[in-house]
């Protein structure tokens, strides 16, 4: 292959967004940015197999034809990348590397979103079932006490199930949605206001909202829903006689701060960068006595990432938690 011929190849591969490597008899002869961003400097003019350390990879590389291999733990632990390697000649081979590690952790994530959602709902279904059965038998059917606690029980396992198909169908509309900045300008005041409204009856909640409207660019039944959650997990996992304030800071830099805080039990600091996960639960034998899904703040993540917001968890064991929701303000 002319000079002319190899400047225009690395001219065109320079253009690339994702790693490309030309190799001449084991050697690399040209790395682009991208190949240089992922493996180092070293590795123009370095032997393939000094270049890329991965056994697998070099096998390709080096074989008799074109092929294509997964290769891990490039650059970073846990990537994964596509290598895929095509011969130009018998000694001249072009490498090119496809990040794959996104689609991979999407696939393992929806897996294991599967896997929970059916555990969850297994567990209920089985109670209900079972109760059922014994209902059906004119032993234990018969006696009046013994059915209203049954009939009492399987009505609180299928509201239980009613909740989580509302949480995950939820879930689901929002991640949709999760590219689509809400169109619409809401006033955040009116949200606030109404969502404490519908705790003030038994509940201690108190407000420090300001007066003037404070819009931001939002949908209003996913903001109401977020601040319900916040409340409701304070109520529920604060303890027996919490307060919870709901309180609204407008900031100089163009942004508004919702924040939720109780005087409850708190959480333990090994549990708070796992509460937004799907299904996590920081005590599960108390989060079904008080009815969670274990889906609440994994909710309010999303809601508050589709909003371009921000989102600050802080707790303290016995003194309490303050969840905190950053979102912009809409221009004037």
């Amino acid at each position: 292959m002319s000079k002319k011929d190899l400047d225009s190849q690395e001219a065109l591969l320079a253009c690339f967004d994702r790693p490309c490597m030309l190799v001449d008899s084991e050697q690399v002869t040209y790395a682009n940015d991208a190949a240089i961003n992922l493996l180092g400097r070293h590795i123009t003019g370095a032997n393939v197999r000094l270049a890329i350390r991965a056994p697998v990879a070099i096998s390709a590389i080096l074989a008799s034809e074109s092929s294509s291999v997964t290769v891990t733990d490039i650059g970073t632990p846990g990537s994964v990348w596509e290598l895929r390697c095509e011969l130009l000649s018998k000694r001249q081979r072009l490498v090119t590397m496809q990040d794959k590690s996104e689609q991979q952790s999407i696939a393992r994530v929806h897996t294991d979103f599967v896997a929970n959602a059916s555990h969850e709902l297994r567990t209920p279904l089985a109670n209900i079932l079972g109760y059922v059965e014994t209902l059906n038998d004119p032993k234990a059917g018969g006696d009046p006490s013994t059915r209203k606690r049954f009939l009492g029980t399987i009505r609180g396992e299928a509201e239980r199930m009613q909740s989580l198909v509302s949480d995950l169908m939820s879930l689901s509309r929002i991640e949709a949605e999760k590219h689509r900045l809400p169109d619409n300008s809401v006033n955040l005041n009116d949200i606030c206001n109404k969502v404490a409204e519908e705790f003030s009856g038994d509940a201690k909640i108190s407000r420090k909202i300001p007066k003037q409207p404070v819009l931001v660019r939002g949908e209003e039944a996913q903001l109401s829903q977020m601040l319900r959650n916040l409340i409701d997990n304070a109520f529920k996992y604060g303890g027996a006689d919490v307060q919870v304030i709901l309180e609204m800071v407008i900031s100089g830099d163009g942004w508004v701060k919702v924040m939720v805080t109780d005087d409850g039990e708190g959480i333990a600091p090994e549990h708070l960068p796992r509460l937004t996960e799907r299904f996590y639960r920081t005590d599960p034998g108390r989060s079904k006595a008080v009815g969670g899904t274990g889906l609440g703040l994994s909710i309010v993540k999303h809601i508050v990432s589709r909003h371009r917001g921000r989102l600050d968890i802080r707790s303290e064991t016995g003194i309490g938690t303050r969840i905190s929701i950053s979102l912009p303000l809409v221009e004037s």
